[in-house]
């Protein structure tokens, strides 16, 4: 590839290949049994979910599509991307001008208008990138839990908001869910998160199973490490399990969906499980098939509770 061939990108493109990693997730994010007018409207937050990732991941281009449609310099770094890109966000809220500029935003902005969305939820999860620059380690279980607040639980406070179902107590069973999804994906990221200067694996949990830096970076997990990830394994499958009655609490389609992300985290702990709890070799996937068994099994038990 030429070095100047992301610029050549179109912005339609770019936004279709940001999209296109949704099919990578634990979970369904937009699935073909919802109303057309909820796939969009989940695909607008994904879509904006996943490229503010990308910019606090530095996984953009410099200078390319993504980082010219923010405004941004082609050496602009990580920190400077988030500041265009939240100038370009606060646009999607602004209605004294002509909107943003990047189409992800765009298409966020008329799902923002449909459902009277504020920037709350959207902030939060920028200022989980932020935060990623420059916090790179959590000291404790309760520091991890603070940084999920921001970058995954607003994903589900989303999602009620725009299924027009959300009360207090299901915010908080989806706190947990996504909270549970989050922990579940930092640990089968280990070791890219390490290749990138992060874990999220609390310090205080790897003195007590006396795992340090030196032995994430190995090519397979120690008994010490494998301790240590079951341990977190567990803490999120009891996540799940406090936030399951949310299934149960909807009904019809919306039931349907959420029973596939309780179902997504658990096939992936059970493929973490599966591979004897050794994440560091590369992300343990669980099989389609796990993944419709665990689903039923989740919408059975919501049956029995609604």
């Amino acid at each position: 590839m030429s070095p100047d061939a992301s610029v050549r990108v179109s912005p339609a493109a770019s936004a279709r290949t940001t999209l296109d990693k949704a099919a990578d997730e634990n979970f369904p994010v937009a699935p073909f049994f919802l109303p057309r007018a909820w796939r969009a409207d989940l695909m607008a937050v994904y879509g904006f979910a996943r490229l503010v990732d990308d910019v606090g991941d530095g996984d953009l281009a410099p200078g390319g599509a993504d980082a010219r449609l923010l405004g941004a310099r082609p050496d602009d770094g990580p920190e400077a991307l988030l500041d265009a890109f939240e100038t370009d966000l606060l646009r999607v809220f602004d209605d004294t001008d002509g909107g943003p500029s990047h189409p992800l935003l765009a298409s966020l902005r008329t799902t923002v208008r449909r459902h009277g969305l504020g920037p709350g939820p959207f902030l939060a999860l920028l200022g989980a990138n932020r935060q990623d620059q420059r916090v790179r380690r959590y000291a404790t279980y309760d520091d991890l839990a603070a940084y999920c607040e921001l970058s995954a639980n607003p994903v589900g406070r989303l999602v009620l908001a725009i299924s027009g179902t959300a009360t207090p107590e299901r915010i908080r069973r989806s706190d947990a869910i996504c909270t549970a999804l989050q922990i579940v994906e930092h640990l089968q990221d280990v070791a890219e998160d390490l290749r990138r200067d992060r874990i999220y694996l609390p310090a205080d949990d790897m003195a007590r199973f006396h795992v340090t830096e030196a032995d994430l970076a190995r090519p397979t997990a120690g008994a010490s490490v494998r301790a240590l990830v079951a341990y977190e394994a567990e803490r999120a499958r009891a996540l799940l399990d406090e936030g399951a009655p949310l299934v149960g609490s909807v009904h019809g389609r919306l039931r349907l969906l959420l029973a596939g992300f309780v179902a997504g985290g658990h096939a992936a702990l059970d493929a973490i499980r599966a591979a004897r709890y050794d994440v560091l070799p590369g992300p343990p996937r669980a099989p389609g098939h796990r993944l419709l068994r665990r689903a039923g099994a989740v919408w059975r038990a919501a049956r029995g509770e609604g």
